[in-house]
């Protein structure tokens, strides 16, 4: 009888001991998908901040043209524009048509 008993308790232990481990495994699966979508989350955070923060203004632009490009960047006249498409391995070159 006492056999019985201690062959009870020690598969209740290995059941429990089971269950624990995989519910555990669960948990951490989840923290793990969560931590990924955190540095999914982050990392597009970061370049719409960065993108927020290089084009919130005109000023800023024009301040980061003086600071970076100095005379890299000209003025160009909008008829200046052209468009270039490539139709059946030939390149054309349209003047840009600007519409309300």
């Amino acid at each position: 009888m006492k056999k019985f008993f201690v062959f009870i308790l020690i598969f209740s232990l290995i059941i429990v001991t089971s269950l624990i481990k995989n519910s555990t495994k669960k948990v951490d699966d989840e923290i793990y998908s969560l931590k990924e979508n955190i540095r999914f989350l982050e990392n597009r955070f970061k370049d719409t901040k960065l993108e927020y923060d290089y084009l919130s203004s005109s000023e800023k632009l024009l301040e980061y043209q003086k600071l970076y490009f100095e005379n890299f960047l000209q003025k160009k006249s909008i008829d200046e524009i052209n468009k270039i498409e490539i139709l059946n391995n030939k390149l054309l070159i349209n003047k840009l048509k600007i519409t309300d």
